[in-house]
């Protein structure tokens, strides 16, 4: 395929402003799908992305286009998440292209994500179309949301592409775009081979398959290649192109997007970002990876069944190839035995792998309660980066901690102003600017604490704007922090999954919201439950599970009293008996109730 007529482009906007859908009428457009096998969000391959009606996963697929003068064009097309979780996947998925398709939604206009996706889409030099989508809704603002896009993005008017991706409407005149306003890839540096992996997936039958981009020489099909991180020598297998399944080809030349595989033993070894070369001629240098991957959130996973653990290592292995932000190491508990600690980008990311590991490999597991990595000066000097409660040093030994600060970019309806503003200040956030988009819209920045986003922050933020506010964020630096390790014990027991690293004048409202939704999830015993919250030896709180009181006197119809006492005392001991030796059942929904907080 001549170079001049390849056009590599993704499509990048907001969560839910319509993505998929274009995705999904373009793929018709291209008569790569038949209607009668034709489903809604094609390229969203998870059970779970449909569910929830997200993407999830960037998934690249190649169609062919004849523009006007009957000149065949090869589209390579990559369709990434919006949700500010997968945030990794748009930087990943921009690298690869030459130009973006930037959209938003005709009713809801510019939000958060859309201006962090323009930014990265500018930083990496692309050629962006402007595209105003949902045009055919009654609560369409053409206008304003045109009058939006020049006030941020300093886009003509006259440039933006109209369209109802849910129609089909002006998707003939988005393609003639694509052929003119995107370049083709550039001509290589040399005939030698350049290839950088930017995604990959795991294939029961093939195993790991690796998304490439080659950005010189040829990419063939036999050829022994090298992986400048992994530092060894492949042979390709098999190799080809992503168009709704893998199409086999002889090769990949400069500016294609395909695939190999290259019976790679260790899925671990070849990762995403390495830059393969062909063994005999290799380049002089690799390629510039991608952006050093800083996960912000951190829980620890282990099997419910310690026999569990090696499922859970080939599951975690499995998920990291197709999720390349997802990091964890090993990780031991007193109570819960041998796990892994893992990182994440975000709650939302956190819920998906627990999914994904619960659903696509059949494993049982509990995660701790989430957390953020904090730093701790210990009074000798020594600098430590903590992220579970149990490696955190006694108070006596500490110097000072330091907490993880992010800057927010908050757009939403200036109707709904106050309440999102008394939201981040309860939140322990700094208001750092606040600026009117137009007379509808205001944008705010904050600075918050990283750990004071974990617990329900974006789902209270939804529900205080009525679903209109948007929410983007990013990490700036370290401040101090009276950090405390908050305990919860069940019948004097503690539990490490519940254990916290917590703000300290949080501390015991938290330790009551915690205690009261154990006390609501945790089935009732034969015998009393005392759930309590701890700051070192310190009960802050307490909330008690009655006893199930077994009916004993059922049996009695009427008689002497004196033997409904006798039976009553008997029960009254054996209660005793079982409030010493007797195990508690924590359900995983308990587990889970410790993310919830009070409205």
């Amino acid at each position: 395929m001549q170079r001049s007529y390849i056009r590599n482009f993704c499509i990048i906007a907001h969560i839910d402003h319509g993505k998929s859908t274009l995705a999904d009428r373009f793929l018709q457009k291209a008569g790569l799908v038949e209607d009668r096998v034709f489903r809604d969000q094609i390229l969203d391959s998870m059970d779970i992305e449909r569910e929830r009606g997200i993407t999830i996963k960037s998934q690249a697929v190649r169609f062919s286009y004849e523009n006007k003068e009957n000149e065949e064009y090869i589209f390579n097309l990559v369709d990434t998440p919006g949700h500010v979780d997968f945030s990794y996947e748009v930087n990943r998925s921009i690298s690869s292209c030459e130009g973006a398709l930037l959209l938003v939604d005709a009713s809801q206009g510019i939000s958060a994500q859309t201006l962090a996706n323009y930014y990265i889409a500018a930083e990496h030099e692309l050629s962006i179309i402007p595209i105003i989508n949902k045009i055919d809704l009654p609560a369409a603002d053409i206008a304003g949301v045109s009058a939006q896009m020049e006030h941020e993005f300093g886009i003509k008017k006259e440039d933006i592409v109209l369209i109802s991706a849910k129609q089909g409407k002006g998707i003939h005149t988005l393609f003639e775009r694509i052929v003119t306003d995107i370049p083709p890839p550039p001509e290589g540096k040399d005939e030698r081979l350049r290839a950088q992996i930017f995604d990959s997936h795991y294939d029961s039958y093939v195993g790991a398959v690796m998304h490439v981009r080659v950005f010189s020489g040829t990419l063939k099909r036999g050829m022994r290649v090298y992986g400048f991180a992994a530092d060894k020598e492949y042979e390709i297998e098999r190799l080809g192109y992503l168009a709704l399944g893998m199409q086999d080809q002889e090769h990949l030349t400069t500016g294609e997007i395909g695939f190999f595989t290259a019976n790679i033993k260790n899925i671990s070894e070849l990762r995403v970002g390495d830059t393969i070369t062909e063994s005999k001629f290799p380049c002089d240098a690799p390629l510039v990876g991608f952006k050093e991957l800083t996960s912000y959130v951190y829980s620890a996973v282990f099997p419910l069944d310690a026999d569990g653990f090696d499922d859970l290592t080939k599951g975690l292995d499995r998920l990291s190839l197709n999720d390349a932000s997802l990091t964890y190491t090993r990780e031991s508990s007193n109570s819960l035995g041998s796990g892994y600690l893992c990182g994440f980008l975000g709650l939302l990311h956190l819920e998906i792998i627990q999914e994904r590991l619960e659903r696509e490999f059949d494993l049982s597991v509990i995660f701790t309660a989430p957390t953020v990595e904090y730093t701790v000066n210990t009074k000798d000097g020594v600098q430590h980066r903590i992220s579970q409660p149990e490696h955190l040093p006694s108070q006596e030994h500490i110097a000072e901690v330091k907490e993880p600060y992010i800057k927010a970019l908050i757009i939403c309806p200036t109707e709904y102003l106050g309440n999102i503003m008394n939201l981040c200040i309860s939140n322990r956030g700094e208001q750092k600017s606040i600026r009117y988009v137009d007379l509808k819209r205001v944008e705010l920045i904050f600075e918050l604490p990283l750990s004071e986003i974990l617990y329900e922050f974006y789902d209270r933020l939804k529900s205080l704007s009525r679903g209109y506010a948007s929410f983007d964020y990013e990490l700036i630096d370290n401040r101090p922090v009276e950090l405390a390790r908050l305990d919860i014990l069940i019948n004097g027991k503690k539990v490490d999954a519940l254990s916290q690293l917590i703000f300290k004048n949080k501390a015991t409202q938290r330790a009551r919201e915690i205690c009261k939704g154990l006390k609501a999830s945790i089935p009732k015993h034969q015998h009393a439950i005392a759930i309590q919250g701890a700051i070192g030896g310190h009960i802050i709180s307490r909330e008690t599970i009655s006893a199930f009181r077994k009916d004993v006197l059922a049996k009695c119809y009427g008689g002497d009293i004196s033997r409904k006492r006798k039976l009553l005392e008997k029960q009254k001991k054996g209660k005793k008996r079982l409030m010493t030796v007797g195990d508690v059942e924590i359900p995983q929904k308990a587990l889970l109730s410790v993310l919830k907080t009070s409205e």
